[in-house]
């Protein structure tokens, strides 16, 4: 059969594909549908959740103790506040804070008492003239004295004789008893003038004192000695002044006898009972230190925040128990921090603190279970901040998350760091 002059390939146009339907050219035409299908898929794989990384604790059953903890300070037991007796000149006071001093032994100080201010020659002319007012007036009180003393022994005479009389019927019985008592009277007024004559005295030694003021050239040095055996804490008063009696002057005390005090709150205060276990950190060594609570003063004082809110607060009393050799070396108003036991239990069961949070009133928590989040109800009881007691809701075991995010709902898969 001969060719026809269209099937020839020469006669075939340019633009004609030489190459019959092949493998290659399906390729070519699959690529855009492969390259879209891949898009799709990576966008899915994107888009795809996956589980959210969390971190994880196990509830177990332990022990639990609830504390207060607040900032303390340590304070000496006992203090004592050394003022001037008289005044006068004190001389400077050579102790520094931390020198030891004995009880009756170490003198802290001298003073010189005042002199007396000299007298005008009005004030010296009065003070004669009392002088003189007084000794007229102890010779009027002698004088009544001797007359009274006469008085009175003339009184007791008669009496006497009366009394003496044999017969009962020989003197009346008004007779005898106007003797008897004017006998007495004459007696007592004797000791009256005895105690005239006295306060007459006196007043002469006191105007003869107020005239010889300002006389005195020398007065003796007293001196203040420690009234307690310790170290000084404190001086007020260092340099050379004049005093006046109860001036402050310095405070003493033994260091190594400190009790540690601390302001806690009003609210947390009434759960605190004397005898209760305190631990002491933060005091400069590694070791906590154990006290006991010996006072809760029951008046509460209020005090300003750094924020700047009232507070009612009350102080709470320890004494240390056993301290290390280390712990010597506190002082008086070092900071300490003191947390106060208010509550402990046994075999509790326990979760961090950290893994609950709050929904309206009720408190939940996240399980993880098989890869998931799951939302559980529970029941919270104590806490110390770090723990809390569980007292349904969880078991013994149960896997919990700590600070979920805010991404993690119900159901949501999660995986652990």
């Amino acid at each position: 059969m001969a060719m026809l002059p269209s099937d020839t390939p020469e006669d075939a146009a340019p633009w004609d594909s030489k190459g019959g339907p092949g493998g290659k050219n399906i390729l070519r035409r699959s690529l855009p549908w492969l390259g879209g299908l891949l898009l799709v898929l990576l966008i899915v794989w994107g888009l795809w959740p996956k589980p959210i990384l969390v971190e994880t604790a196990t509830a177990a059953k332990g022990a639990l103790t609830v504390r207060v903890s607040e900032e303390g300070k340590t304070r000496v037991r006992n203090r004592y506040v050394v003022a001037a007796p008289v005044a006068g000149h004190m001389r400077r006071v050579l102790l520094k804070p931390g020198d030891e001093v004995k009880a009756g032994e170490t003198v802290l100080t001298s003073i010189e008492p005042s002199v007396a201010p000299l007298l005008d020659p009005r004030a010296r002319q009065q003070a004669e003239a009392l002088v003189s007012l007084r000794e007229a007036s102890r010779q009027q009180a002698s004088q009544a004295l001797q007359a009274a003393r006469t008085a009175s022994e003339l009184a007791a005479a008669d009496r006497d004789r009366i009394l003496a009389v044999g017969n009962p019927r020989a003197i009346a019985a008004t007779d005898r008893d106007r003797f008897e008592s004017e006998a007495a009277i004459k007696a007592a007024q004797y000791r009256s003038s005895e105690f005239a004559l006295k306060v007459a005295d006196y007043e002469l030694a006191q105007a003869r004192a107020a005239l010889e003021r300002g006389t005195e050239t020398r007065t003796e040095w007293v001196e203040v000695k420690s009234p307690v055996s310790g170290r000084v804490l404190k001086v007020m008063q260092e340099s050379e002044t004049i005093v006046t009696p109860g001036m402050q002057i310095l405070e003493v005390g033994d260091p190594a006898d400190i009790e540690v005090e601390a302001e806690i709150l009003s609210r947390d205060a009434v759960a605190i009972r004397a005898g209760d276990s305190v631990e002491i950190e933060q005091w400069g060594g590694e070791s906590v230190l154990k006290a006991r609570v010996r006072r809760v003063e029951p008046a509460a004082f209020t005090k300003v925040s750094a924020l700047g809110v009232e507070e009612q607060r009350v102080i709470v009393l320890s004494d240390l128990i056993d301290p290390p050799a280390a712990a010597q070396a506190l002082g008086d108003r070092y900071r300490v921090e003191v947390r106060v036991a208010t509550w402990h239990g046994e075999g509790v069961l326990v979760v961090p603190a950290g893994s609950l949070f709050r929904e309206g009133n009720a408190w939940k928590t996240f399980v993880r279970r098989s890869g998931k989040a799951l939302l559980v109800p529970v029941d919270a009881g104590h806490t110390d901040g770090r723990s809390s007691e569980i007292l349904s809701g969880l078991s013994a075991g149960d896997e919990v998350l700590l600070h979920p995010p805010d991404t993690v709902k119900d159901g949501t898969a999660v995986k652990t760091r």
